[in-house]
């Protein structure tokens, strides 16, 4: 098997930099792929970023994952509260799967206080803004080199 991280971006995702950057930073949706790709490349593993704004098509990556990936980092914005279908697609996967998001869900509206995906995950890093996605790494990363 390749090592090959599948990073996953979805809804909304699309207008970072622009949508509520008192919440989620002024880095853009491009600006953390880059970040995250580095450090990937950096230690061995390539990276395929997909965004969308549609549930199936993120559902879709995940089933084209099982087959050519290590690793899953999903920050599935809104559908991670929402989504039984993406969690149903996320617990096929058998490798490392990491949740992630800019902004603490936990400290927001009630709605985005449970996540559909933290039973299927290996765990959720929240809070941090950009360096989230740093720290989604890292846990990869070292969830790998255990196995």
């Amino acid at each position: 098997m390749s090592k090959e991280i599948l990073l996953l971006s979805g809804p909304n995702l699309d207008l970072l930099g622009e949508r509520s950057p008192e919440i989620y930073g002024t880095a853009t949706l491009s600006d953390h792929v880059s970040r995250f790709s580095e450090q990937a490349g950096a230690a061995g593993f390539s990276v395929r970023h997909v965004q969308s704004n549609f549930e199936g098509d993120l559902i879709e990556a995940v089933h084209a994952a099982r087959s050519n990936a290590v690793a899953i980092v999903l920050n599935a914005g809104a559908l991670s509260h929402t989504s039984w279908a993406l969690a149903d697609a996320m617990a096929t996967f058998e490798g490392v799967k990491v949740e992630v998001h800019l902004s603490n869900p936990a400290a927001r509206e009630p709605f985005r206080h449970a996540s559909t995906l933290a039973g299927v995950v290996n765990g959720t890093i929240a809070g941090f803004g950009a360096t989230s996605y740093d720290l989604a790494f890292e846990a990869v990363r070292r969830l790998l080199a255990d196995v």
